[in-house]
């Protein structure tokens, strides 16, 4: 009978811990997308008067889409193109939209369509010009190859569009169709208009030339290529013979890509060479635009260390280059993205971290003046926008959590403080997409366990108008789950606070002990500690509730609002700090919470995050005990120079920081369990990183486990079943080896 009665208490409780388990979505559902469906308002497109924006939207009766205008103040709906008009000439059906672009007087709209990817981003396509008045629509560069063209752009008088073609710049007129190229020597080595590999990855340039304001000239890059060292991708999967991708990669040290900037007129004919003066293999010239209603370029040039950021201006009718503003800084600089002109172009505004924290400065025409606008001991986050009748500048920054992000203002003048804008009671992070006058703007609020709630607000009085989006089925969804939200606390590493979070398994019980999954980056890239919405955090919460704790902590270096010494003490030893915090942070964890199991700590990141958890496995094999990283770098030297050296000048400059930085010199040192993840067709991350980490990890006789996956790229996500095979592999992994 106890037997009997026992076995029916076995039974009942067995059935209960498995309905908790099954309670959470599986695997399956996660990368599904279907578990919790947040509803994003759309990205919205301001239109120039400032009071309206615009969208894309699908016209329900012909199947095609239409853009609708919507007013700011009472949501008053315009269709303003409607689908009718946005039909293929030759076929009748509607032509798809990807993004559109408006001429400077609203007569035209360009459409953008039938993309492709080139790189990172879909910048070749299908463009055409719809006539709004005349209620015409044609494709441009008909003659040219489907989805060939680049960047294509209005002349500001609207009777031209420019556009890149096999790395040249061809003009092609509105009304007669005459196409004529500006540039001819483009070629696999030469490219005009556009950029080679490591400028689109590290300084994020893919548009490679501008409009003058008068529309008379075309101002753009060039960069020469030969020389730089060429990398191979080896495609052994979609034939019975391999073929191979070559395309040029400067690694750490070696030569770069020769960049330089011509103008020449729309019209065609010379182009004019500026001369600035530098190396332009040592130098980059990663910005370049017109000073508004003028003939003028503002170029910013980097050095080859990235730590003085030079100012110049040239008049296309005198193109003798001049200085006017220089910045510097013992480690890094950042390209300035925040340059708006003041005061009929008397004055510009610039970001700089002289003081200590990343502020906003305006800096007079001639560079002698120079007054912050924003000041104290807090970062300038990111820019919002301007209402320069009024001279307010509207910005992020989160003074007093650096894991949130609030609105602020300050007068452009400089006086007076910054002043916080968003309400209190809206603990999380904020973003705002603001109307051209300052007048309006689309708000997002969000936080870790709360969806995006998107609203209207009217400045400068911050008032709400209405809610655009409230995601309340995301939040019942969430809420059904039953989950344990992030919980965010800090950590020490030495006398230095660590902002952290974690997850707790659904069934938590803190007599009990439990394994720890972290969660790293730790480079100067990103951040991994941010109380925002990640779409509910599924994953971590799935692995939480296989029974494992999933913690995350941001060590010095990491891109968090902390200050120049926070983020720059790194300079030079990127990888040493970052483990050595990580390792200090996770053992005073454990202090504070005894449910940690100290015997059981594995840690995991990608890119980055995957050379920091190579770096932590191999430089404290007896903290942690199990490792999955993916897309490492394995050996600094190996990854770009614009990275790389930013962050740790060149190998042959900084030879003992690379060394202490590449987690293959320290690889003799595995004792856990080590998994590596790697693409073999990842041109950012090359595959070369991987084996050369195996064939040390070899000759060292270490055991490990490796995972490649065919023909994918740094993100692994491309090719069916890809991603569910990815997480598969992992959760496994982390179960046979930390045994939760």
């Amino acid at each position: 009978m106890k037997q009997k009665l026992l076995a029916v208490f076995l039974f009942y409780f067995l059935l209960s811990t498995v309905s908790v388990a099954q309670s959470f979505p599986t695997l399956e559902e996660i990368i599904e997308g279907q578990v919790i469906q947040t509803r994003r308002s759309g990205a919205v497109t301001w239109l120039k008067d400032g009071e309206r924006y615009s969208r894309i939207e699908q016209d329900e009766v012909t199947g095609g889409v239409q853009i609708v205008a919507y007013r700011a103040k009472d949501n008053t709906r315009e269709v303003i193109i409607p689908s009718a008009m946005l039909i293929h000439p030759e076929t009748g059906k509607p032509i798809p939209v990807r993004s559109i672009s408006w001429s400077k007087d609203n007569n035209q709209v360009l459409i953008y369509n039938n993309t492709k990817r080139v790189w990172r981003y879909d910048t070749r396509g299908n463009y055409w010009v719809l006539n709004l008045q005349e209620g015409t629509l044609r494709q441009l560069g008909k003659n040219f190859p489907e989805s060939s063209l680049m960047f294509a752009k209005f002349s500001p008088a609207g009777d031209r569009v420019a556009y890149v073609y096999k790395n040249n710049i061809y003009v092609e007129e509105l009304i007669s169709g005459k196409i004529t190229p500006l540039t001819t020597d483009g070629s696999e080595t030469v490219v005009n208009g556009t950029f080679d590999w490591v400028y689109e990855e590290e300084f994020s340039c893919r548009d490679g030339f501008r409009w003058s304001p008068s529309g008379n000239y075309i101002a753009y890059w060039q960069s020469d290529t030969e020389g730089t060292g060429v990398f191979d991708i080896i495609n052994n999967v979609d034939s019975i013979y391999p073929t191979i991708l070559h395309f040029p990669y400067p690694k750490a040290g070696t030569a770069n890509s020769a960049v330089k900037i011509g103008y020449l007129p729309a019209t065609g004919g010379m182009t004019t060479w500026l001369d600035i003066p530098g190396d332009p293999r040592n130098h980059y010239l990663p910005r370049m635009e017109f000073i508004p209603e003028s003939d003028e370029l503002f170029i910013q040039q980097l050095n080859r260390e990235q730590n003085m950021n030079r100012v110049w201006t040239v008049k296309l009718d005198d193109p003798e280059p001049f200085n006017i503003f220089t910045d510097t800084d013992a480690a890094w600089l950042d390209t300035n993205d925040e340059v708006v002109w003041l005061k009929n172009n008397r004055y510009f505004t610039w970001l700089s971290e002289r003081d200590g924290w990343r502020h906003l400065y305006r800096i007079s025409r001639d560079g002698k003046e120079i007054i912050p606008v924003t000041k104290g001991d807090f970062d300038y986050i990111a820019p919002v926008g301007m209402d320069l009748k009024k001279e307010i500048v509207y910005f992020i920054a989160s003074p007093d959590n650096f894991t949130q992000r609030y609105l602020y203002s300050a007068s452009l003048s400089g006086k007076g403080d910054s002043k916080r804008l968003t309400p209190s009671d809206q603990q999380g992070q904020h973003s705002y997409d603001m109307s051209p006058t300052g007048k309006w703007a689309v708000h997002t609020f969000s936080n870790a366990s709360t969806p995006p709630v998107t609203d209207m607000v009217s400045f400068p009085g911050y008032e709400v108008v209405r809610t655009m989006e409230d995601n309340q089925q995301a939040r019942e969804q969430y809420a059904a789950l039953g989950i344990r939200p992030k919980e965010f606390f800090k950590v020490k590493s030495g006398e230095l606070w660590l902002d952290a979070w974690m997850i707790k398994p659904m069934d938590f019980d803190s007599t009990k002990k439990y394994p720890v999954i972290i969660e790293v980056y730790g480079e100067p890239w990103g951040a991994t500690v941010q109380d925002v919405w990640s779409g509910g955090d599924l994953w971590l919460q799935y692995m939480a509730n296989q029974g494992f704790l999933m913690v995350s902590m941001e060590n010095r270096g990491a891109n968090t609002p902390r200050g120049r010494e926070w983020r720059k003490c790194i300079y030079g030893e990127v990888g040493t700090f970052s483990a050595e915090d990580q390792c200090r942070g996770i053992l005073h964890m454990a202090e504070q919470f005894s449910f940690i199991d100290t015997s059981r700590i594995g840690i995991t990141g990608w890119s980055g995050g995957g050379s920091q958890t190579l770096n932590c496995m191999f430089r404290y094999p007896e903290v942690f005990h199990t490792g999955i990283a993916v897309a490492f770098v394995s050996d600094q030297r190996l990854y770009d120079t614009i990275y790389q050296e930013r962050y740790m000048n060149t190998p042959q400059n900084n030879p003992e920081g690379y060394r202490k930085g590449s987690p293959i010199t320290y690889a003799k040192n595995l004792q856990g369990n080590l998994l590596l993840i790697h693409g073999t067709a990842d041109d950012n991350v090359h595959y070369q990183s991987c084996e050369l980490l195996v064939n040390e990890l070899i000759r060292h006789g270490k055991v490990f486990s490796q995972i490649s996956y065919p023909m994918r790229s740094h993100s692994i996500n491309e090719g069916e079943g890809t991603t569910l095979h990815l997480r598969k592999s992992m959760a496994k992994y982390w179960i046979d080896h930390l045994h939760p």
